[in-house]
């Protein structure tokens, strides 16, 4: 099993380009189900979430043919088999996001439960109840999700919490529904509007996508269409706190600020200097970041997905902060691991106090998900010494080549079996 090796104490400095977004492109590659015509997608991440879906896809009849560096087309022509197994949806809880369009093109799909990361319930109910309220007869037996449905009719669907995936599960299966249907409480994220255009220049009829209602007026048919996929926010603002960490100086390209709000005005809050350009963001870090206490909430809060950088930042910052974790009830497993390498960190409920220390010391510590593992990277580029990461398997499902863009800003970075 890979593992990620980094020797500490190295200010970061240079310029490097930001990926498309992982959770932009998972529910737009869904979206080719939808139509008969080529769907063509660009700005791809090299990831393996997305090989992963495309394998999914390609099982239903899918035809996927590559297109330059990070470019795909996507033809459902072809569609013949709407059922997701088990062994292709375990590793990846996204793969959820096949039910909708199969159940509005097909009139039926078969879709295993998910699985994916370890950092709490996510559960699909929400997927089900709006889905139901669309008329599908829907039934869950032996670890699938079975939906039936000859034409999906427009409804009032107001989901009990705010869900990403739900959000845009509900808006794909609308857009081929009967009539008009309403989601409220819907997501707001950056990624539910990056779909919703995709869908939009697919000749869907979406108004509303970016606030909490979205109204969607069903079409007979979906065509083709060119898309290309949104910046990916948190790979940014993880080489944004990469590089405040290591009190170094940035510049990322092929990404904006514009979706980054709150996490920009906390590394400013830390005493980082920021400049914003058109598409690329500059980062000069202090000699030493203040600490800045935090509060998980959906979009355009703090994102939950950013937190366990800040803690990492906050680890060797001056002073004490309390972040608060409020969307999922497992997502402190990295506190133990930083503890390995010297932070002073205490967890109480969905609190975590983190002491600053002087420094950290190099260990070897294991990720236990996704941005768990991107915490352990930027305390590793801080820490004296050699730090070990193991199971990076994780850190490969959402960060594209990270050893080889820390490296191109001077870290001191290999990769390791």
């Amino acid at each position: 099993m890979d593992k990620l090796i980094i020797t500490g104490g190295v200010p970061l400095a240079g310029e490097v380009a930001i990926s498309g977004a992982k959770n932009a492109a998972l529910p737009i590659l869904c979206a080719s189900l939808l139509t008969a015509e080529p769907l063509r997608v660009d700005n791809l991440p090299h990831l393996n979430d997305i090989s992963t879906m495309l394998r999914l896809l390609a099982q239903m009849g899918v035809e996927v043919t590559l297109d330059g560096p990070a470019g795909l087309v996507l033809d459902a022509g072809g569609l013949n088999n709407p059922l997701a197994p088990y062994d292709l949806v375990k590793t990846m809880r996204a793969s959820i996001l096949v039910l909708g369009p199969l159940v509005a093109r097909c009139g039926e799909a078969r879709v295993s439960l998910p699985g994916g990361c370890a950092i709490g319930a996510r559960p699909v109910d929400q997927h089900i109840k709006g889905l139901q309220a669309m008329g599908a007869e829907v039934t869950v037996e032996a670890g699938y999700v079975h939906a039936k449905a000859k034409r999906l009719k427009g409804a009032r669907i107001c989901t009990d919490m705010v869900t990403v995936t739900g959000t845009e599960n509900l808006m794909m299966a609308a857009v081929l529904a009967d009539g008009e249907t309403i989601i409220e409480n819907a997501a707001r994220e950056p990624e539910v509007v990056d779909l919703a255009n995709c869908l939009v220049a697919m000749g869907a009829n979406i108004s509303g996508a970016g606030t909490d209602v979205i109204r969607i007026r069903g079409v007979e048919r979906l065509d083709g269409a060119a898309h290309r996929i949104m910046p990916d926010r948190i790979e940014t603002g993880t080489y944004l706190c990469a590089a405040a960490a290591t009190g170094g100086e940035v510049r990322l390209t092929q990404t904006s600020a514009a979706y980054l709000d709150a996490v920009v005005d906390k590394l400013m809050d830390a005493g980082c200097d920021i400049v914003t350009e058109r598409d690329a963001i500059r980062l000069k870090a202090p000699q030493r970041l203040k600490a800045v206490s935090l509060r998980t909430a959906p979009y355009p809060a703090f994102p939950t997905d950013m937190q366990a950088q800040f803690m990492a930042i906050n680890a060797v910052a001056d002073g004490v902060a309390t972040i608060r974790e409020t969307i999922f009830e497992n997502r402190f497993m990295h506190a133990n691991e930083l503890m390995r390498l010297g932070a002073d960190i205490q967890i109480e409920g969905s609190n975590a106090i983190v002491r600053g220390v002087e420094r950290l010391e190099g260990a070897t510590v294991m990720a236990t998900d996704l941005r768990a593992s991107a915490s352990l990277v930027i305390a590793g580029l801080v820490a004296r010494g050699e730090t070990t990461i193991d199971r990076i398997y994780h850190l490969d499902r959402g960060y594209e080549r990270i050893e080889e863009k820390l490296a191109k800003l001077g870290a001191r970075v290999r990769r390791a079996h």
